[in-house]
């Protein structure tokens, strides 16, 4: 197979938007290229957003704040459409903290180091004189969209945000042909991109690419996936596993020791470290035994 040669030129380059050309290509890949790349420009490159919300003086979502024109639920919503670059794995706190009248905008927001704004004069509130909006923001970076009932909690006024964190919005395509010599059956692939602004759109392609390339090799040279080994008899207990300690014939007072120190459950306890059982006041080497025998009729292995 002859060696494959084409071009990458970006034509027209501004903040948040990019024309580029890929061209000459053999025919018929100007569409191979062209679809698989924007299916995973939309879908599969990294970004980062806000996942949460912590607001003073606020419980719930569906609330407002005195002095500011906005309801939680629209601040919520302002707090979406801003945008971060963010390459981190691990969990960051943003805070933003206004006492002044007027308008709150993305820029006001303090990061941490290695987190910026693109969108920094992004409105998010209207404050009236008095008033005062403290908050504190989860960052997490990921891909495509996240819903906010994926973070549920039950911590009393954290707000879960839905984030999308795609830095790419729009993507389209088209193939036209192209002389290469005195042939004209080659295709020219023209992809124009729509960004956050948190990444240019050669950069968004060539990332894209990447992740293509990273696929495809895996089938070219494939690595082997090793397969944890999985203990079934504590993996898959079934309805046993959802017994009580009081429910499978132990002594009360090993039952009532066992419940006292969290092993509530047959699930809990097959899991348990025995060194840890042991310690456990009114159990010894004789109680596990005990133990063992019980959850051996109950077909367990402990």
């Amino acid at each position: 197979m002859s060696q494959t040669i084409f071009e990458l030129i970006e034509e027209e380059k501004g903040k948040n938007y990019s024309r580029v050309v890929i061209s000459p290509l053999q025919q018929g890949y100007g569409y191979t290229l062209g679809h698989s790349l924007r299916r995973v420009l939309l879908s599969s490159l990294p970004g980062a957003a806000f996942t949460s919300v912590k607001i003073a003086g606020v419980n719930h979502q569906f609330s407002s704040l005195s002095g500011m024109k906005e309801d939680i639920v629209e601040f919520c919503l302002n707090l979406k459409k801003v945008r971060l670059s963010y390459t981190g794995d691990k969990q960051v706190l943003a805070s933003l903290k206004v006492a002044t009248p007027g308008e709150v905008k993305a820029g006001d927001i303090k990061l941490p180091t290695g987190v910026t704004v693109s969108n920094p004069d992004l409105v998010l509130a209207v404050l009236n004189k008095g008033a005062k909006l403290e908050a504190q923001m989860t960052i997490e970076s990921g891909v495509g969209y996240s819903t906010a009932d994926t973070r549920s909690t039950g911590e009393l006024g954290l707000i879960a945000l839905d984030a999308s964190f795609s830095p790419v919005v729009r993507v389209n395509y088209k193939v036209e042909e192209t002389r290469v010599g005195r042939l004209t059956n080659y295709d020219k692939l023209t992809l124009e991109i729509w960004t956050d602004g948190t990444i240019d759109g050669k950069k968004a392609i060539q990332l894209g690419a990447q992740i293509l390339s990273d696929y495809y090799m895996q089938i070219v040279n494939p690595k082997v996936v090793k397969k944890e080994e999985i203990d079934e008899t504590k993996n898959d207990l079934g309805l046993v596993g959802k017994l009580s300690v009081e429910e499978i014939g132990l002594p009360t007072r090993v039952a009532n020791a066992l419940v006292k120190a969290g092993y509530e459950s047959v699930e809990a306890l097959v899991n348990a470290d025995k060194n840890e059982l042991v310690k456990v006041r009114n159990l010894g080497e004789k109680s596990l035994k005990i133990i063992s025998a019980a959850l051996g009729e109950k077909g367990v292995s402990f």
